[in-house]
């Protein structure tokens, strides 16, 4: 994904690249039995919404992000629990730095 996130408003000024890890639980046991996607959550309907998610927003804390992509999934897609990490690949003598956030209903 590519948002608008950092302190400083030049880090802000251009999206960068972010590793996004989101895991939902839902009881599947209806769309186990059914093979329809009615009765499950629609991944790709999540993956293109976060693809939008960012357009015309900004972000200066990573955590304010996942917190934010939390409650959307949660209000929009209604799994029953959520986690999401962030990896942002901004400074060059790290890999990443990432937060987590989770939410229980």
């Amino acid at each position: 994904m590519h948002y608008h996130v950092g302190v400083p408003d030049e880090e802000r000024a251009r999206p960068q690249r972010l590793l996004l890890t989101v895991e939902m639980e839902f009881d599947f046991s209806r769309a186990a039995k059914s093979d329809s996607i009615a009765d499950t959550i629609d991944y790709f309907a999540v993956s293109q919404r976060l693809l939008k998610f960012g357009d015309g927003k900004n972000w200066k804390l990573i955590e304010k992000l996942a917190t934010d992509i939390c409650d959307m999934i949660l209000s929009e897609f209604r799994p029953q629990n959520i986690s999401v990490e962030v990896k942002k690949f901004v400074i060059p003598q790290a890999r990443y730095v990432s937060v987590a956030v989770t939410r229980n209903v």
